[in-house]
């Protein structure tokens, strides 16, 4: 069994920054790539960003240059840096993490707010 731990999310004024972290416990093969997902009111979740295994990253066009994605292979962790957060970036971030085995987990989310 295998859970998911996200923390960093909360208020922030637009221009400001914010780290998101999710920390992978539990037995399981090797994990595969570590991703953020997001999704704000009426809307579709999203992909933000992922990473997989060897560092390949991939990001949204709308986070491209602001997001930063990083994981931790020791501690099975995934970070999301946030910088010059905008209004439209308000959402519940969840964190996904994908298995070699092929099994495919989703935290339970974390709220974003960016507002003046």
């Amino acid at each position: 069994q295998v859970q998911l731990v996200e923390s960093g999310g909360g208020l922030v004024q637009p221009g400001g920054s914010l780290r998101l972290s999710c920390l992978a416990s539990g037995s399981d093969l090797s994990i595969n790539v570590m991703g953020w997902y997001r999704q704000a009111p009426g809307k579709e979740r999203e992909l933000v960003a992922d990473i997989a295994w060897g560092g390949l990253t991939n990001y949204a066009d709308s986070v491209k240059g602001r997001f930063t994605i990083s994981r931790d292979y020791a501690k099975k962790t995934v970070y999301l840096q946030m910088n010059s957060l905008k209004p439209e970036d308000t959402a519940v971030y969840y964190c996904n993490v994908r298995y070699f085995s092929g099994n495919d987990y989703w935290g339970k989310g974390t709220l974003v707010t960016v507002s003046s």
